[in-house]
């Protein structure tokens, strides 16, 4: 199996223990290998030699970019460079993945997609939780239309945690929407399944955070023949006990990314509704509605997370594409909607985030 050879730029939280993690696994090394690193910290560059057998390493991502013997490049910059850094990448030839948030401003990621096919390469975002073992399967389960019609869809990536580093921080787009934001805006929207722009309410308040920029968000999303989304990002929240709540007209499911529940009503069959007089039938007494439903309830346990089985699928649906022409598993046109909400959400709280 040929192996592709990848540049990463950046040695921090993403590029590192993220993407370089998988690089090092069994999985990672049978399809890439890691040919070249950049990053401003020389401590980092010696330990990526280390690390990855045979790496180049330099301080200047753009001496990176000169190379030509690269597969792949990895933009893992601050969020506020992987504009600059992308289309850098882009112009110098190179396929690029692009860590997420794919850009602040719309405008921006259609100028990166323009950029990609003038120069012919591929142009792809790490939104990995879209593979994520408890999303795949909570897609499953609703495809199946056990639940029926969905009403609500309650999404919380919250937990209680305070933080001082630079993504609190407005000057490198710090904060929870662009942060963590990506990864349930993006679920949420495919599973809102809407090509036009949803309703959105939102609040967006800095409550456990040093810096600037928002910790906490809060997005109301609609659209017409859509459940409604409840998306919250809450650092506050001590009794964080789901992460996904669902309700259809003939059941519900409760997720975990860890483990998910779920249970429906046998609708065959059901007797039609029919309206009944408010008192019973001695014309006294309260009418009251009851019936019994036959429910079907079942629970399952999950393996991997967004951080490891995300990374093998998203890396291998690239490699596929690469070397096979395969379909790209994202792709950066539909994540533009994405941003559009997000830019959005910036807008309606001016105060909180002034950007």
């Amino acid at each position: 199996m040929k192996k592709l050879r990848v540049g990463i730029i950046g040695q921090g939280r993403s590029g590192r223990d993220i993407h370089g993690a998988f690089f090092r696994t069994e999985a990672g090394r049978e399809r890439y290998e890691v040919a070249a690193v950049s990053d401003l910290i020389e401590a980092r560059r010696e330990r990526a030699k280390a690390e990855y057998e045979g790496c180049e390493v330099y301080e200047d991502y753009r001496d990176l970019l000169r190379r030509d013997d690269l597969d792949v490049v990895v933009n893992s910059t601050f969020s506020h460079l992987h504009y600059p850094v992308t289309m850098d990448a882009l112009r110098a030839g190179k396929n690029v993945v692009s860590e997420k948030p794919f850009s602040k401003y719309a405008m921006e990621c259609e100028q990166m997609i323009r950029c990609a096919e003038e120069n012919g390469v591929t142009l792809t975002v790490f939104q990995q939780s879209r593979v994520a073992p408890y999303f795949v399967r909570i897609r499953e389960i609703i495809g199946t239309g056990l639940l029926g019609e969905l009403q609500q869809i309650t999404i919380r990536f919250s937990g209680f945690s305070r933080r001082w580093d630079w993504q609190t921080s407005l000057r490198y787009y710090g904060g929870c929407l662009q942060n963590t934001g990506p990864h349930p805006l993006d679920q949420a929207l495919t599973l809102l399944d809407y090509d036009g722009m949803p309703t959105v309410f939102s609040q967006l308040r800095r409550i456990n955070s040093a810096g600037d920029a928002e910790d906490y968000a809060k997005l109301i999303l609609t659209a017409p023949d859509r459940p409604l989304v409840d998306l919250e990002i809450n650092p506050s929240d001590a009794y964080s006990d789901f992460t996904y709540r669902i309700s259809g007209r003939k059941g519900s499911l409760s997720a975990t990314m860890s483990k998910i529940r779920w249970k429906y009503f046998d609708d065959c069959p059901m007797p039609a509704f029919t309206l009944e007089p408010l008192n019973g039938p001695d014309g006294l007494s309260p009418a009251y509605c009851s019936e019994k439903l036959t429910w079907h309830e079942f629970e399952e346990d999950l393996t991997g997370s967004a951080f490891d089985a995300g990374p093998k699928v998203f890396y291998a649906n690239l490699y596929d594409h690469l070397t096979e022409g395969a379909e790209l598993l994202i792709k950066p046109e539909k994540l533009i909607q994405q941003i559009r909400v997000m830019e959005l959400v910036h807008a309606q709280n001016p105060l909180v985030c002034d950007r």
